[in-house]
């Protein structure tokens, strides 16, 4: 999927593709500012806040280096039922961002269009789970004390400015699971300076890094991290051990008091990383994500128009002499070969009008787009999809 934002970030960050993820510390700057206020603004993330009933660790508030007791800035709405529902209460979160706090929402993807769109653009461009957080810091707030994230992260300014300090690493990639609690800071200093409007910096997993707006006075900041977790070799290793119980060697008990079988329990483990490869897990991993969450397709609604594919990862179209296979999150679909064409065209990732699409690959488009919804591989194009990819995603068909 082609997506303005990818396109964005690599210019900036000077890539030239994914293989540079994860591979240094860079920074650059995007230069269209209406693509960096078309990504996400202060009043949309408060718009978010007011609108659902959210819960900590989701989403929190710092002041002064400490959180924010939730009972300081949530409310319980009773409705006329009786039903009591959590929700912020924006006259005391008003408060607190006029004192200066910092406001942290996970997983913005969850909530908002564009942010959906905007990580599965990256998943199908990394191969890997993306998310991505949202930081708003009003005033002289400080943020988080200098720490390390056991993944990748690519983090774009989009309002404001914030100061930062970013260092090398303690421990070359760390992980979240490790034999190193790593909890000694370097003295490295790898850059520090001010995020201005735009600006997008790549911190590799290990990277010791802080952010604040102590000392800047009034003003705001926000920023959203996309964080990428990439696969280990420690990951390869404990998916071999779920399947190492296909094998009757593997589920016996181990011999405390002879060690018996030692050798034959060698020789198996070493036929079963001969059998199953690094490459054998990252297809497995991509196909075990689950089908993503969308709005079912219902006639009553309305009909089928335009639909867009959101798997989490590109399906596989597997072509046959005469059939054509689709694979995604572990479900196979066939259809006749005659389906090709149609296929590409609406697992491409980017939104399909229908009646356009039957003019460049034929009438039959309408019939695969209802199958491919049907099992849950697109979803039809509402409006609120559709915004999500309103000026970052061109359809399919332009």
């Amino acid at each position: 999927m082609e997506h303005q934002l990818i396109n964005a970030i690599e210019t900036a960050l000077g890539w030239n593709g994914v293989d540079e993820l994860g591979k240094g510390f860079v920074r650059g700057s995007i230069d269209d500012p209406a693509l960096v206020s078309r990504i996400l603004t202060p009043n949309r993330l408060l718009d978010i806040a007011m609108r659902r009933s959210l819960n900590r660790p989701q989403f929190r508030c710092f002041q002064k280096g400490e959180e924010v007791h939730p009972a300081i800035y949530y409310t319980d709405t009773v409705s006329p039922r009786g039903q009591s529902i959590p929700m912020v209460n924006m006259r005391s979160l008003g408060r607190l961002l006029g004192e200066g706090a910092t406001l942290i929402l996970d997983q913005v993807n969850v909530f908002d269009p564009t942010m959906e769109v905007a990580c599965r653009a990256l998943q199908w461009w990394s191969h890997e789970r993306v998310q991505v957080n949202a930081y708003l810091t009003t005033n002289d707030a400080a943020g988080f004390p200098l720490h390390w994230d056991d993944h990748d992260v690519v983090i774009i300014q989009l309002a404001g400015e914030k100061e930062w300090e970013v260092r090398g690493t303690s421990r070359e990639v760390p992980m979240y699971r490790d034999s190193d609690p790593n909890n000694t800071p370097t003295e490295e200093i790898v850059w520090a300076g001010v995020m201005k409007t735009g600006d997008v910096m790549h911190i590799p997993r290990g990277h010791w890094h802080q952010a604040t707006r102590n000392g800047h006075g009034s003003g705001k900041s926000l920023h959203v991290t996309f964080g990428i977790t990439k696969r280990t070799g420690a990951s390869w290793l404990s998916w071999l051990g779920d399947w190492c119980r296909e094998h009757e060697i593997f589920r016996h008990d181990l011999d405390r008091a002879h060690g018996s079988g030692t050798q034959a329990l060698t020789e198996a483990a070493v036929r079963l990383i001969g059998e199953r490869s690094p490459a054998d897990f990252l297809a497995a991993y991509e196909q075990a994500t689950a089908l993503p969450r969308h709005v079912p397709f219902l006639d009553i609604l309305g009909p089928l128009d335009a639909v867009a594919c959101t798997t989490h990862f590109p399906p596989q179209i597997r072509e046959n002499a005469e059939t054509v296979d689709v694979v995604t999150s572990g479900k196979k679909i066939t259809l006749t070969a005659k389906a090709v064409p149609a296929l590409r065209l609406l697992l491409s990732g980017k939104p399909v009008p229908l009646d356009q699409a039957a003019t460049v690959v034929g009438a039959e488009v309408a019939e695969v787009a209802e199958i491919l919804v049907k099992e849950e591989m697109c979803a039809t194009l509402t409006p609120e999809l559709s915004s999500g990819y309103t000026g970052l995603v061109t359809n399919a068909v332009s």
